[in-house]
């Protein structure tokens, strides 16, 4: 089978000088021993072993001068890989996950007898593979071959003609029936052996064969090497010997397992052009694992393959289009180039990789980082981190040269990483073993390496540190990776201790000015690097159970305490313990809110994935032990700490975290819990208050960052975490008095958002009136107080939901009782705009409904209508407008707050009014059984009016003539009184003869007023009130017809010629009405001469 490296990378079989073979062979032996009773391994298996992994044949074969055949057999047995854990690693993404992968396949193949024809030729392996016929394919039989070399499989052929990164099922199959069944392996010398054995006949017998067996395929090669090798100054004469495929690797071959690089670039092209759609990002981030698993098992294909990915996401087209464009990157897209980086930090730290291996890493990287379309470390933001070789403690002294910080890309921590090696004597002796303490004589005093246990210290930059261990663990070292953890874990707890101790010597001043510097200008939770997340993994691997003594244990329970490995007696602490503490540290660390969009939804989204891990975590007693512990001293921690007594402005909220250990202490230190969330309640960034002189930063951070009003992207994320952990304290405190009044303080101090507010007084009143059971009152009256400030926070804002906030707060009151109804009622002015008041809040108090649900007796529902008359009366005197109709309506019921509305309404009328407002009050009133109020209303209505000639479709004509009606029925006074305010109003002639129509149709003073006469009859247009208005009418029309006739155009003849016929109606109601009319048309037709065929259609109707 051909090398995928190519021919000359094979060995070369000859004779040697003293008659022996380059290479003896012979039938593998069986494998030792059965399952059950297995014998000691022999000591020719054990160095055969040994050799067949780590050296090359070809070495071996140079090395002795004889080889005994049963060596060279065990050699070639043991040449072939032995674990299935490599073959499941290339034949699937996750380890035995998924039922339709490759590996799986493959297994079910094996354990369906699929395997066949087996043979091993030296160091070559073929067989073939039957997948069963299925429903639409028929059966299929495909050869597949594999050639290995020092256990690790080389190139693999399949005759299915699989394209994929991963081996197919059948290659699969094959390799797991000769790790499983190695005794039912043919096993044949490698196949120069088994010709150097035959004689000339016996050799072009079997050439002859060979060609015969295979003449389309191989008869022209065959030919083309005849005429070379018969041919003496031919170059494969040249040589001694001939290549055998079957021999293994020569010494210069990289000895890797094989990995198609054509398929990793093509499918990492094809997963990042769909631009995280269809799962292609979960692909990537299975790619990503795959290197990881590649790392842990120390293949060098993990860098190889990195390397693949690296350049195709160099080559994504959009890179070059967004940096255009000056849009940013994605957020999913950044993920993945984020998780790039930090796999290049692991590959460059790998604590025993090969001086040329890292230099040619730090050529590429350094070549990938100077290119424009590289994506920055943090977005759009450039410049922000410390150098990851910088020291623990950052200096307070950064010149202003620290600003020109120079260009950050997602590689630039593993080309500083580079820099870094792992020759340091002591980090030597922390990794190499457990028991490494300084000598109990020594510990006295201050000292760099060790605390005063004895146990050691590691000094470093946190998060670079944090990347050794990532490093350790990804490489296969994870009991090197626990021990610089512990040291780190040491360290900072030092740190701690001492920071305690400054603070305690500045508590006071701090105290007194309200306001501290933020020492820790790079956060650990939202790093590139990962640092706490990287703590908490390695040191709860180590604590994971199995799956099957996991189901044996507890159903939930995915960790068991693992005691910490330590020189001292018994520290009694364990990983897991550990783990929360790093965790609960890190979290709990104050630091400078980053700049950017992308850093701070980092900073959210990697907290969250800290929490979520804490929540797999079963707080057994002694991790409450750590929980309190590390609780009281974030809360005494000072400017160190994220919950200590003051903050800076611009720190990191806690609300997440606070939620979450708010939560895992209520059950076992209540007083702490809530003394903890109610610290972290607080949101300074919002506050208008800073400190004098700077109103952005202190002084310790002006040198560092940029003077800047704080742009907090996530701000709306950030409150919303804040009311959740207002919601989970009103919750946990439902029935306690004291802390319901406590937490209610600390939501009206540090919440500012009126829809926030409301969310909580919301999910307070959900929680006090359950469906199943009574109201919690103290809950209850909460909520009203939430919903009471919420009020107050937006009557004099536009809130889009108002309307809900009014109407949820009266039902709020009205759950809470009586008194509370009153009080909003009593205090509207501060809660509610007037027209609230009256329309929502009295109309709901007053109506049956809340009478029914309250129960109230004849007392209440008094002092209830009361309260709701006096507000109605308040309102209707601060806006007319708006609240006289309402006012009138709650007022009903009571003469004399009634007849104050109306007297309110009346002096209104005259200034504050409009007429729609006065008509429908005034209809309301007649409706109501007050005719003569309502044509005062509506005379007043009137002389706000004014209607147009041209204005025929006006809303108002429908209340004009309604007031008119209502004015006839009441008798001819009201008709002489309304009449002079119409003709003053009303110009549009049409409106007017309707009106002059429905006057003379029936006679005045049908409403049948108490103490009046009606006479029955018609009045006349010739007398007093309708001669005004018919004057009027008449005058409305010529005026109208002019103005018509000014722009008239031919289409609008025909209606016009209607126009002048209604006119005639009109003037034919006065007693010269046609003379009127006559000398009308005659005067249009001496103007409008000029519009002859205007003209001749008036002298066909009118003469």
């Amino acid at each position: 089978m051909p090398s995928p490296r190519g021919e000359p990378g094979r060995c070369l079989r000859q004779q040697l000088p003293d008659g022996r073979r380059g290479r003896a062979g012979g039938c593998g032996a069986s494998r030792p021993g059965g399952a059950g009773s297995r014998p000691p391994e022999s000591l020719l298996d054990a160095a055969a072993k040994r050799v067949a992994g780590s050296w090359a044949f070809e070495r071996v074969e140079g090395r002795f001068q004889r080889i005994p055949e049963p060596v060279q057999r065990r050699i070639v047995y043991w040449s072939f890989p032995r674990s299935e854990r490599q073959i499941c690693m290339y034949s699937s993404f996750q380890p035995g996950r998924g039922e339709g992968l490759p590996f799986r396949r493959g297994i079910r193949l094996l354990e369906t007898g699929a395997v066949d024809n087996v043979l091993q030729v030296g160091f070559h392996l073929s067989g073939t593979v039957t997948e069963p016929a299925t429903a639409t394919e028929p059966e299929m039989t495909y050869k597949v071959a594999i050639s290995f070399d020092r256990c690790k499989i080389t190139s693999v052929t399949c005759g299915c003609g699989n394209k994929d990164i991963f081996y197919c099922a059948h290659v699969v199959a094959l390799s797991l029936y000769r790790i499983r069944k190695p005794d039912q392996v043919k096993l044949r010398l490698p196949i120069s052996e088994t010709l150097f054995q035959m004689n000339r006949d016996q050799l072009q017998k079997f050439v002859q064969y060979l060609i015969t067996a295979h003449h389309t395929e191989v008869l022209p090669t065959a030919q083309k090497l005849a005429d070379e090798i018969l041919s003496s100054n031919s170059e494969i004469n040249q040589v001694h010997g001939a290549p055998d495929p079957t021999a293994g690797a020569s010494i210069d071959d990289e000895n890797c397992w094989h990995l198609d690089e054509e398929q990793v670039r093509e499918q990492v092209k094809l997963f990042l052009s769909q631009g995280g759609y269809y799962g292609s990002g979960k692909q990537l981030n299975s790619m990503f694992a795959k290197v990881r698993e590649m790392l842990r098992m120390r293949d060098s294909n993990g860098a190889r393959m990195l390397t693949l990915i690296t350049e195709q996401f160099m080559a994504d087209p959009r890179l070059s289009l967004w940096r255009q464009q000056g849009t940013g990157i994605t957020e999913k897209c950044r993920q993945l180039w984020d998780e790039l980086g930090a796999l290049w930090v692991c590959v460059v730290l790998n604590p025993h990789c090969k001086l040329e291996e890292k230099s040619c890493w730090l050529r590429q990287l350094r070549k990938w980082g100077e290119m424009d379309v590289c994506p920055l470390e943090d977005g759009n933001y450039g410049n922000e981190l410390p150098n990851i070789t910088n020291a623990l403690t950052q200096s307070s002294g950064h010149s202003q040269d620290s600003l020109a910080r120079p260009r950050r890309t997602v590689f630039t921590r593993a080309i500083e990483g580079c820099d870094l090696h792992w020759q340091d004597s002591h980090l030597q002796r922390i990794i190499s073993s457990d028991f490494y303490m300084s000598p109990s004589y020594q510990r006295e005093g201050e000292s760099l390496l060790f605390n005063s246990q004895g146990q050691p210290l590691w000094l470093e930059h946190v998060p670079t540190a944090c990347a050794r261990v990532d490093a350790l663990r990804s490489h296969g070292y994870p009991r090197e990776a626990l021990r610089l953890t512990v040291a780190i874990i040491n360290t900072l707890r030092l740190q701690q201790q001492r920071q305690l101790e400054i603070y305690k010597h500045q508590k006071k001043e701090l105290l007194q000015r309200g306001a501290t510097t933020i020492t820790n200008l790079e956060g650990w939770v939202g790093h590139p690097l990962n640092p706490i997340g990287c703590l908490f993994l390695t040191l709860t691997e180590a604590c994971r159970l199995e799956e099957e003594n996991c189901l044996e244990i507890s159903g939930t329970k995915l960790y068991q305490h693992v005691p910490v490995v330590t020189g001292s007696q018994d520290s009694g602490e364990s990983y897991l313990s550990l783990a929360l503490e790093v965790a609960l540290m890190g979290m709990g660390q104050q630091r400078v809110m980053p700049e950017g969009l992308y850093a701070q939804d980092k900073v959210c989204r990697n907290e969250e994935q800290i929490i979520a891990r804490l929540q797999d975590l079963e707080l057994d007693p002694v991790l409450v032990q750590t929980l309190r512990k590390q609780c009281i001293l974030l809360l005494e921690g000072g400017p160190f700490s994220g919950l200590g007594e003051v903050i800076h402005r611009e720190s990191v909220p806690m609300h997440t975290f606070a939620k979450y250990l708010f939560s895992a202490l209520l059950p076992h230190d209540a007083d702490l819990a809530y003394k903890l969330a109610l610290r972290a309640m607080r949101l300074p960034v919002l506050e208008t208050t800073a400190p004098s002189g700077d109103v952005t930063h202190p002084h310790h951070l002006v040198s560092v960052v940029p003077s800047r009003y704080p742009r907090w992207f996530t701000l709306g994320h950030l409150e919303s975490q804040q009311c959740e952990l207002a919601s989970t304290m009103l919750t946990a405190a439902k029935g306690d008095m004291l802390r319901l009044r406590t937490v209610l303080e600390a939501i009206q101090k540090n919440i500012h958002s009126s829809s926030l507010i409301f969310k909580l007084a919301q999910d307070a009143f959900k929680i006090a009136t359950p469906a199943d059971s009574n109201s919690d009152t103290t809950l209850l009256n909460v909520a009203l107080e939430l919903g009471l400030q919420v009020m107050r926070m937006t009557l004099s804002t536009l809130n889009w939901r108002r309307r809900e906030m009014v109407r949820w707060l009266v039902t709020c009151a009205t759950e809470v009782g009586v008194r509370a109804l009153v009080s909003i009622l009593q205090s509207w002015y501060s809660l509610f705009t007037p027209t609230e008041a009256t329309s929502i809040v009295a109309a709901t108090v007053m109506s049956h409904n809340t009478i029914l649900r309250l129960s109230l007796d004849y007392p209440q529902r008094e002092e209830l209508a009361s309260c709701a008359r006096t507000l109605a009366l308040q309102c209707a005197m601060k806006d007319p407008q708006n609240c006289a109709l309402s006012a009138l309506t709650l007022c009903e019921k009571d003469h004399i707050a009634f007849e104050t509305a109306y007297q309110i309404v009346i002096d209104a009328a005259s200034t504050g009014m409009t007429y729609t407002q006065l008509f429908t009050i005034a209809r309301y009133m007649e409706h109501r059984g007050y005719p003569l109020r309502a044509f005062k209303l509506a005379s007043l209505a009137m002389t706000h009016l004014n209607l147009a000639y041209n204005q025929d479709t006006h809303p108002a004509i429908n209340d004009v003539l309604w007031a008119c009606a209502l004015s006839h029925s009441l008798g001819k006074n009201e008709l002489a009184a309304i009449i002079p305010l119409v003709v003053k109003s009303v110009h549009c002639a049409t409106v007017l003869s309707d009106i002059l129509r429905r006057c003379t149709m029936t006679a005045p003073g049908l409403a049948g007023i108490p103490g009046r006469r009606n006479s029955g009859k018609l009045m006349s247009t010739d007398k007093a009130p309708l001669r005004q208005l018919l004057d009027a009418t008449i005058s409305a029309y010529i005026n109208t017809t002019h103005s018509r006739l000014t722009h008239i155009s031919p289409r609008h003849y025909g209606e016009f010629i209607e126009f002048l016929s209604k006119a005639r109606e009109t003037f034919l109601l006065a007693q010269d009405g046609h003379i009127q009319f006559a000398q009308f048309i005659d005067n249009l037709k001496q103007i409008y001469k000029g519009k002859k065929k205007l003209m001749l259609l008036v002298r066909e109707r009118f003469g």
